[in-house]
């Protein structure tokens, strides 16, 4: 039997127009900005914290003092800061091989760069996405702590992508830049100028 076209017809669904102007519209704009600007002051702020500090970016032993924390099994009932076994095995073998001493740097110049993007308004998505991993390392490393408000708040500047940043520098940057889906400004024009056609969304 053959099949009829409409088995078969991908569905596409709009979502709720509060939705559509939350996250698609210039409308609320001003309340990401707000969100943005604050998110990257708690990243600015912590990171200014560890960075000089030698426990930190110079031997890397704050974070081999919170790892060899969070892998610590203690007697029933206690319960293990880490709640899954492979992330514990994971972190485990980060100490093993010692790489603490470069990890922690990358944590702390993260951290710096993640709060600059997010208030300069660059790259927004990106800099919420690598915040909101961050966020949930931590989390599933038994921190709790502010970490799930900030992890929220990056979900949600993650769905504002494209208006999160429209009071910053990708109101200038997307449209230049694009997607890796659609290309920008930039992009179009080399292809032009070496003699090919832009491709239309």
């Amino acid at each position: 039997m053959e099949a009829r076209r409409e088995d078969w017809m991908v569905e596409y669904y709009e979502d709720p127009p509060f939705a559509r102007s939350l996250f698609q519209t210039t409308r609320f704009a001003w309340l990401w900005a707000l969100l943005r600007v604050w998110l990257g002051y708690q990243w600015i702020n912590a990171a200014l914290h560890k960075i000089g500090v030698e426990a930190w970016t110079g031997n890397g032993t704050a974070l081999k003092a919170f790892w060899e924390r969070a892998v610590q099994v203690p007697p029933p009932p206690a319960r293990p800061p880490i709640a899954f076994g492979w992330y514990r095995a994971f972190i485990q073998y980060l100490l093993d091989i010692q790489a603490y001493t470069w990890f922690a740097k990358l944590v702390a110049y993260g951290e710096l760069l993640v709060g600059i993007a997010l208030i300069l308004g660059a790259f927004v998505g990106i800099a919420a996405f690598f915040g909101a991993f961050m966020n949930w390392n931590f989390m599933m490393a038994g921190t709790a702590s502010t970490n799930p408000l900030l992890f929220t708040v990056e979900v949600l500047l993650i769905l504002a992508w494209k208006v999160a940043g429209y009071y910053g520098l990708d109101r200038w940057l997307l449209p230049m830049l694009g997607t890796p889906w659609k290309p920008g400004k930039v992009f179009r024009n080399g292809r032009r100028a070496a003699g090919g056609e832009p491709r239309t969304a």
